[in-house]
């Protein structure tokens, strides 16, 4: 039988009503012991690391994670880490780059309902969990949610309060589970050993623009920050004229070691800034990158993740276009 550790973060599916909302209260053995049928198939064990709602999560957070998966790493066969929804897609493109080429499936879950309660799809994500990480061919980082098997890199949520709450963004599900059986659609390949980092740099900020938007803002954004995301219209456009003035900004930033990407607020089908001229002029005019189809989730985490190990402009630009976990697609 494989071992399987569950590594718990808090979350709903470890919430219990409270005076002021639900807040996550039950503990990893607690979490265990509503699924009890998986000892059939494995042996599991637990640990908490911390029990809080994901949205209070940060990047210390992903290197005590990172940083548990490394310490147990020998001892297991796969780990699956309980989380809280709001943010998990975050935390599963931030451990598709701290923890690269896994051939152990590190695989997050949560619910949308606690696990205590009886109507709850919190059981069934954990069961679906343990079943896929004690399977041969799981691998890498993957969410595993109401069937659904995503890419660590791939996954957003897109329902508040539904069940089907994640979906994987312009890129096929790895796999189905129904009724306790696995079926494949994608085999990811298994390196022979994972490769850890554990540092990362959180001064990484998202500025979606809306029309109107003051050039003062921009600024601020890369006086405060080491990497600035641009979230531009339809295929990647940025206003160009004299109200915005957006360009004056660029030249001032230009030369002082900053990272500049530019996406699009739109959820599918990614940026192309090739096409239209309010896209192409910047991409001619200013040394920025382009994110593509990478999600929010991922050029955010992957920025970090790359600006934790170097600043050298050319360093970082490959490590960005370079593929984890099926991140860049297309």
């Amino acid at each position: 039988m494989k071992k399987i550790l569950l590594i718990a973060t808090g979350g709903t599916i470890a919430s219990r009503p409270l005076e002021n909302g639900l807040a996550p209260a039950a503990d990893a053995a607690t979490l265990l012991s509503y699924v009890p049928e998986v000892r059939s198939f494995c042996e599991a064990d637990a640990v908490q690391i911390f029990n809080i709602d994901s949205t209070n999560v940060t990047p210390e957070h992903w290197k005590t994670l990172a940083q548990t998966l490394k310490e147990n790493y020998e001892r297991y066969d796969g780990f699956v880490v309980c989380h809280g929804t709001d943010t998990m897609a975050y935390t599963a493109a931030a451990l598709s780059y701290m923890v690269q080429h896994s051939p152990k499936p590190i695989v997050l879950t949560g619910s949308q309902q606690p696990i205590e309660k009886e109507d709850t799809d919190a059981r069934i994500n954990l069961r679906d969990s343990f079943l896929y990480a004690a399977s041969d061919f799981a691998a890498d980082v993957t969410i595993v949610f109401q069937g659904k098997v995503i890419a660590g890199t791939r996954a957003k949520k897109i329902r508040t309060k539904s069940y089907n709450a994640f979906d994987s963004v312009d890129f096929p599900v790895l796999a189905n589970i129904r009724d306790g059986r696995i079926i494949p659609y994608i085999k990811t390949a298994k390196e022979k050993s994972p490769e850890f980092y554990l540092e990362l740099c959180p001064n990484v900020g998202l500025l979606t623009l809306t029309p109107g938007v003051r050039k003062e803002l921009l600024d601020a954004y890369f006086r405060l920050l080491d990497a600035v995301i641009v979230s531009g219209y339809g295929t990647g456009g940025i206003p160009e004229n004299d109200y915005y003035a957006f360009d004056e900004v660029l030249r001032a930033w230009a030369t002082k070691g900053k990272t500049l990407v530019v996406t699009t607020q739109v959820q599918h089908e990614g940026s192309d800034m090739s096409v239209y001229r309010v896209g192409r002029g910047w991409k001619d005019r200013f040394d920025l990158l382009e994110g593509y189809a990478l999600t929010y989730e991922a050029i955010v985490t992957k920025l970090m993740w790359i600006l934790g190990q170097t600043r050298e402009a050319a360093k970082v630009k490959a490590l960005f276009y370079k593929t984890i976990n099926y991140d860049l697609i297309g």
